[in-house]
């Protein structure tokens, strides 16, 4: 007898849809997987055999043969466990084939007949293509975010069986509610000292701009930094879904009611490989920190410590807010739209810059200055020199804003983006910012200068209308000219970095 079994594989973040053929015929007992599996693929004969034992099944002691179609698309990972042991319980006439309509399988099989959740849940329910997909009951509440699919959860093979036959009801699972997050242990006010900090921290999260801190140590770079998500509004409903797609196509775990609603913060050490920044691999393409950072925040602290052709990769994602992997084999696109902030130190020793302490050799500041190079410097809308903050500062009982001030203000800037179509300022294309950010004669004398000595590029101009742009809209300001007071403070924000690193800060 043959039976069919609808399933999904999981390519990059993507599902793609996979129909389980199963085949039992005469000849000496065998099971053979044919359709481009890998060997996690394969061994699912194993584990298939032995949680038919376990669960108390009889397995066909025949010829069995299962095709994986498509048979040209490789086929990954443990998820057609489940899909191949109902095949086979269809074909050998122990389940009715009538049970099985209209209906899809997705998970692991273990040893003992407990199903087990795979990565990638909701892309592969939503790749099935069926009104109703069998999932593990540990991945009911992920795939319980398609409204438009009826989800059926299962613990174990032997609970399977029973509800197929109908010697029992499906089990029932219930929708988790989404619980307030709890409040941000991380809060803008313990900052002490730092008001351009703070400030580059809100206009970086109202616009959505990239932000690159430059002090010596113990300023105060990473702690805000690190606090930056804390001000961000929560996730739409599309942005929480792509989020989601992201974090359980690449194993991380997921709230209790399935849905990432806030926006993720990655912080990666400068030890970091290409490949784990980027996303790929080998047999298995999987996203990078840059893709699981999407909607969110990336952090890259000590980024002077990041070898240069990792840095140098990021500059393609930062403006296509995607990145693709291509492979001899198969090629898959990851979203990667997300906010980079970075911290590095003024020189190795940290001592340059404003301290002027610097104990470095000019060959040990050549080598970190050229870590990042200049291209990526440019892609930074906010490049903010902080200092080490005065001890009155830091002894004042005076604290500064909290982040739930800050967020309030950041979310209506964003609001106000929305209205223009974009979920921030820093996305504006060359048009919109023609309507939006129309320059002033005295701006336009003002950026004319840094054109023409080549401290401004072309795409720097862009990314200084659009930070003048946010300012504008931190002040209330909805008309579409930005004046000069906007321009000089967006060129306030993009410090002269470079000179910094190459050591010439005190001339």
């Amino acid at each position: 007898m043959i039976a069919t079994v609808p399933s999904a594989i999981l390519l990059g973040i993507d599902g793609q849809p996979v129909t389980v053929e199963v085949h039992i015929g005469h000849g000496l007992p065998s099971f053979t997987v044919v359709g481009l599996p890998d060997a996690a693929c394969r061994e699912s004969r194993d584990r298939v055999r032995a949680a038919f034992a376990s669960t108390g099944l009889d397995f066909p002691k025949t010829r069995i043969t299962v095709n994986l179609a498509p048979s040209g698309l490789r086929k990954v990972g443990s998820g057609l466990d489940l899909p191949i042991a109902v095949a086979v319980l269809a074909a050998g006439g122990r389940v009715d084939p009538r049970a099985l309509a209209a209906c899809a399988f997705v998970g692991e099989l273990g040893l003992d007949g407990a199903v087990r959740p795979v990565p990638g849940v909701l892309s592969l329910v939503e790749a099935a293509g069926q009104p109703a997909v069998v999932v593990p009951a540990a991945s009911a509440a992920e795939a319980g975010l398609l409204d438009r699919v009826t989800v059926r959860s299962v613990s174990s093979l032997r609970q399977l069986v029973a509800s197929l036959d109908g010697s029992e009801p499906w089990p029932s699972h219930q929708a988790v509610a989404a619980a307030s997050p709890p409040p941000c242990e991380l809060d803008l006010a313990d900052v002490r000292g730092q008001p351009l900090g703070h400030w580059a921290v809100e206009v970086s999260a109202a616009g959505g701009h990239h932000l690159l801190l430059v002090g010596p140590p113990g300023a105060g770079k990473t702690m805000l930094a690190s606090r930056l998500a804390g001000v961000l509004p929560p996730l739409a409903p599309a942005d929480a879904l792509e989020t989601t797609r992201i974090h359980s196509a690449g194993g991380l775990s997921l709230p209790v009611n399935g849905l990432v609603a806030q926006p993720p913060f990655r912080a990666p050490h400068h030890s970091a490989s290409v490949t784990s920044l980027i996303g790929g691999g080998s047999t298995v393409l999987r996203p990078g920190e840059i893709s699981f950072a999407s909607n969110g925040v990336l952090f890259l602290d000590e980024l002077g410590e990041f070898p240069r052709t990792a840095l140098d990769t990021l500059r393609q994602p930062l403006e296509d807010g995607a990145v693709r992997i291509c492979r001899a084999r198969q090629a898959v696109s990851f979203p990667a739209r997300f906010l980079l902030v970075a911290a590095m130190n003024p020189c190795p020793c940290g001592l340059g810059g404003p301290l002027g302490a610097c104990r470095c050799t000019p060959a040990e500041r050549t080598r970190y200055e050229r870590r990042v190079s200049g291209p990526l410097l440019d892609r930074f809308d906010l490049r903010v020199i902080v200092s080490r903050p005065e001890v009155s500062e830091l002894l004042d009982d005076r604290r500064p804003e909290p982040s739930a001030v800050v967020a309030a203000r950041v979310a209506a800037v964003r609001a106000v983006a929305a209205g223009r179509g974009v979920r921030c300022n820093a996305e504006l294309s060359g048009p919109a910012l023609d309507r939006v950010a129309v320059l002033s004669s005295d701006a336009k004398r003002l950026v004319e200068h840094r054109l023409r000595s080549g401290r401004l590029s072309a795409r720097g101009l862009v990314r200084v209308r659009r930070v003048a742009r946010t300012l504008a809209d931190l002040d209330a300001d909805d008309g579409a000219v930005v004046d000069e007071r906007a321009i000089a403070a967006a060129l306030e924000l993009r410090a002269d970095v470079t000179a910094l690193l190459a050591g010439s800060w005190a001339a």
